[in-house]
């Protein structure tokens, strides 16, 4: 394997091969030996080299005969298995998508492959996307790259563990609650959950259409910006925001009560570290934060049944929910008897939801566009999770000095408010704990401010470094 080539970013990897300093198949060839030699973290449900070295090949081929080389020339690029792929099964984790194989592409992968990417396979997933562990009881549990006995985080997490044991330098990952975010804090590598409805989100297994959205994984910002330009087709370059004046803004009230002590002092440090470079730090609490993680939980088990309904059948499924649920892991299946299904005896009352969906969302949406405004903030800065990655097979409390905590809690909190009020959100790692465990800061964006957060993420990124790779264990 060249060691060499699977540290190359995914803009560096595209420009030789697009130069023709590597060829695509030299470049798919040792991205493949990575997943060999990963086997153990179990990030892919479905891989078929020849059917990428085919793509590489013909990307090859292409540019030989002088064709016209797209942003994303000869890249493999690793897809959840919660997004439709033309040609290659899409299970969505699940037992009765076995072998399932969508008849088109969902919109984004087109746009991807058109650019010239290649679908390395299809990445591991918490079952359904339900879930912060993708500790998949169908298809086997995702391995945390720095620690295999611990999670990656979920439910794109079987991205994140490829892009971080250098699989592959970008991936597609996809966030209603954190699915993006969590994973990638966990896994000491950079995501990006884009404003809501920036890239289109047709043919991915959804929970709600407020929140759902495709987006990408990768280990260096300048990457999520390439994505950015090919799926948004916004190309114009973005260059690094200036630190200096640079108003970041902490919410310490609800982003940083009752954390790890260990994801405490990175994230301190990583705020010292922007302090120092020029970036005034803004203390001000969010009007009503604390109301959002009811009014989320209450939007996504009410709209995930029938959303998953529509899906199946839009996309052409051989099978209706019901099939589907019939087979799904008994770990999510107990979570939707509770919560989502007719009957349920958790389940949300109609007035209920149309108070969340209707009254409390956007007056919580109105407030933090108002704080953004009146304290003149350019991203919130906040802890990605509350604790690093947890052991896997352990879902019950998290103890956090002392204090129980549920792991829900733990895990998802401060990646809630993001996603439920349309924000684009960029995580970033800031250091490892004493047992080398990833700690990763989030940056959240003003709805629309896209281009901008990644910007700012380019300065941040610049200023904290990139994590040392981790050391696969077999």
């Amino acid at each position: 394997m060249d060691v060499a080539m699977i540290e190359l970013s995914a803009t560096a990897a595209v420009a030789a091969m697009r130069a023709g300093d590597i060829t695509a198949l030299a470049y798919a060839e040792a991205l493949l030996e990575r997943c060999v030699e990963g086997v153990a973290l179990n990030a892919f449900i479905t891989l078929d080299p020849e059917a990428v070295r085919a793509g590489a090949r013909a990307a090859d081929a292409h540019r030989a005969a002088g064709g016209v080389l797209g942003p994303l020339h000869g890249l493999p690029i690793p897809v959840k298995d919660s997004v439709n792929t033309a040609g290659i099964e899409t299970t969505l984790g699940t037992k009765a998508l076995r072998r399932w194989v969508p008849a088109r592409d969902a919109t984004t992968i087109a746009r991807l492959k058109a650019a010239g990417a290649i679908v390395l396979g299809k990445t591991n997933i918490h079952e359904l996307s339900f879930g912060w562990t993708s500790s998949n009881l169908e298809f086997g549990a995702v391995r945390n790259p720095y620690d295999p006995s611990r999670i990656p985080g979920g439910s794109s997490g079987g991205t994140a563990a490829a892009v971080a044991a250098r699989m592959a330098p970008l991936g597609v990952a996809e966030d209603t609650q954190g699915s993006i975010r969590v994973p990638a804090a966990l896994c000491g590598i950079a995501g990006f959950r884009p404003t809501t409805g920036r890239y289109p989100n047709d043919g991915i297994a959804p929970i709600t259409a407020l929140f759902d959205q495709i987006g990408a994984h990768a280990r260096c910002v300048a990457d999520l910006a390439l994505f950015d330009a090919v799926v948004s087709g916004e190309v114009a370059g973005i260059e690094p925001a200036t630190l200096s004046g640079l108003r970041i803004g902490i919410d310490r009230d609800f982003f940083f009560a009752g954390i790890d002590a260990e994801v405490a002092a990175l994230v301190e440090a990583a705020l010292a570290l922007l302090s120092a470079a020029g970036a005034v730090i803004v203390e001000a609490p969010v009007a009503g934060l604390g109301a959002v993680l009811p009014v989320a939980m209450a939007i996504q088990v009410h709209d995930v049944v029938p959303a998953l309904e529509r899906y199946l059948a839009d996309s052409g499924a051989p099978v209706d929910f019901e099939a589907l649920f019939a087979g799904v892991s008994t770990d999510v299946a107990d979570v939707f008897a509770q919560v989502a299904l007719a009957g349920a005896p958790a389940a949300i009352a109609e007035d209920v939801y149309a108070t969340a969906r209707d009254t409390a969302r956007p007056a919580l949406q109105q407030a933090m566009s108002a704080w953004f405004a009146e304290h003149r903030i350019d991203a919130m800065l906040l802890p990605a999770t509350m604790v690093p990655a947890t052991p896997v097979a352990d879902e019950g409390d998290v103890e956090i000095g002392g204090t129980p905590v549920a792991f829900a809690i733990a895990i998802a909190r401060n990646t809630t408010p993001c996603s439920t009020l349309g924000l684009p959100g960029l995580v970033l790692p800031c250091g490892l704990t004493a047992a080398g465990l990833p700690v990763a800061i989030e940056l959240d964006g003003p709805a629309g401010g896209d281009r901008r957060l990644l910007a700012i993420g380019m300065a941040v990124e610049a200023v904290l470094g990139a994590l040392p790779a981790p050391i696969l264990r077999g």
